[in-house]
């Protein structure tokens, strides 16, 4: 089980600057929004098969009475918040998929969200890791914003995909609306304008602001886009003033740097980015879809560069992120480097974490951005090592084949035990935005996301067209 204060030390993991060279600039209703537009990209027979076990590791695992969803499985966990977000987002999938009813996909989204708008919050924020049925917080669980962020994307997501008049739609939009609305963006500001990663109630709030360039666009564009307690725009500002140390060229690859490939993902689930720039992005002549599709390209050289040397990694065995690892261990074979157990690994300008841990998830969540090397890497990495590392619920959450269980071609090597919640949300999300860009466009139309975006600075591509809603 990861700490209570995991969230601090991703961040801090890939803080520090490096020296780097300058870049270039009662009848079933219909399915609404979501097939209004057709596009589907037909894929690999494989792909639609990790589709549907990832979407069964939500479906499965989670508390059917409160919609709660373990942190990691099968090792016993708390529920993490993080991974009920993503669960909620898988749900619209399931019914498009027609792995599950639309019916049954309204009662899963409102156990969870009527466990939500009673549960324990502070200022509307919710406790990263609570137990699964009882919903009380987890040991020293901190008060999260990015993970409540997740959250909240992933029931937004299903308000705007429950859009009918059937009173199970309703009560979605209307839950999930008080839901929203109460969070309090301001509170979270100790140090305005920039917003806080944690609170707890013995110690108030962390010392560290959401800075840099990583996974919290999220925190900042919903808290932005709040219809009751708004944070100022000069937060965005801030935010994007302190990209200068992670901007730079790494392996042939100019742009916006942070190491572990969620940073590059999580956001991008739920924020349509192809077009549509802020002031930064202005100024260095590429939008943050592009930008992670050159941080996918950097780690998969990294892999074929393999500077220290590690089993498997090449042009199709490639990835690093926050995931489960060997250690602690050192091999003696390997001069004693040390193997790290739960860590954020990447590439990242200035710093590289890295004890040939692979984590599937951050080359397939990067689907979208660069199909024409993840699709490869995706098939090699089953092909490769089959059953090892993939079984119910897809890929488990991490392998390092230089931990080595045999001399035979084929050994993965150490493989974890568990799938985690955070990394299978990202595959079945990404895979579907690559198929039918549904998370995408169902987005488009939230009119708090649209806002969020606006105060933010964005213009251009499908925000220059007309808005159907304004949030009230």
């Amino acid at each position: 089980m990861r700490a209570a204060w995991a969230a601090l030390a991703l961040c801090a993991l890939y803080a520090a600057p490096g020296t780097v060279s300058a870049g270039p600039a009662s009848a079933e209703p219909e399915l609404g929004t979501a097939l209004r537009e057709p596009h589907e990209t037909q894929v690999d027979p494989f792909l639609t098969d990790l589709e549907q076990r990832t979407f069964r590791f939500f479906w499965e695992t989670a508390n059917p009475k409160n919609g709660l969803i373990p942190d990691r499985y099968p090792t016993p966990s708390h529920a993490s918040i993080a991974a009920v977000g993503f669960g909620l987002t898988a749900y619209p999938i399931g019914v498009e998929r027609d792995y599950i009813s639309r019916i049954d996909a309204q009662r899963r989204v409102l156990a969870t969200l009527r466990y939500f708008a009673s549960a324990t919050n502070e200022h509307g924020f919710y406790y990263h890791f609570i137990d699964m049925r009882s919903g009380a917080r987890a040991s020293d669980s901190e008060i999260s914003t990015v993970d409540t962020a997740l959250l909240l994307a992933g029931m937004l997501f299903c308000e705007d995909y429950f859009n009918s008049q059937d009173p199970r739609d309703i009560e979605i939009r209307k839950l999930t609306s008080e839901i929203y609305r109460r969070v309090d963006w301001k509170w979270a500001q100790p140090r305005p304008p920039a917003v806080a990663l944690a609170w707890t109630p013995e110690s108030g709030f962390s010392g560290d602001d959401w800075r840099g360039y990583n996974e919290a666009m999220l925190v900042y564009l919903l808290a932005l886009g709040s219809p009751t307690h708004p944070i100022d725009p000069q937060a965005w500002t801030q935010w994007t003033s302190t990209y200068g140390n992670h901007w730079g060229t790494l392996y042939d690859q100019t742009y916006l740097s942070f190491g572990p490939a969620f940073g590059h993902q999580y956001t991008h689930v739920w924020v349509d980015f192809r077009g549509i720039r802020d002031a930064y992005m202005r100024e260095h002549g590429l939008d943050y879809f592009e930008n992670s599709r050159r941080a996918t390209y950097t780690q998969r050289r990294y892999a074929i560069a393999n500077p220290k040397h590690w089993q498997a990694y090449g042009k199709n065995v490639w990835g690093m992120s926050a995931s489960d690892g060997p250690g602690p261990l050192p091999e003696p074979s390997l001069g004693q480097r040390p193997f790290l157990q739960y860590a954020a690994r990447g590439v990242g300008l200035g710093r590289i974490v890295d004890d040939g841990t692979i984590a599937p998830t951050a080359a397939i969540s990067s689907l979208p951005f660069a199909p024409e090397i993840v699709l490869p890497a995706t098939l090699e990495m089953y092909r490769r090592f089959g059953s090892s590392i993939y079984s119910s619920y897809g890929f488990l959450d991490a392998f390092n084949a230089s931990v080595r269980n045999s001399s035979r071609a084929g050994d993965a090597g150490w493989v974890d035990a568990d799938y985690v919640g955070i990394d299978e949300g990202p595959i079945l999300a990404m895979i579907e935005n690559y198929r039918s860009d549904l998370v995408w466009r169902v987005m488009r139309s939230d009119p708090y996301l649209q806002h969020g975006l606006e105060r933010a600075g964005f213009s251009g591509g499908w925000l220059a067209q007309p808005q159907l809603t304004q949030p009230q």
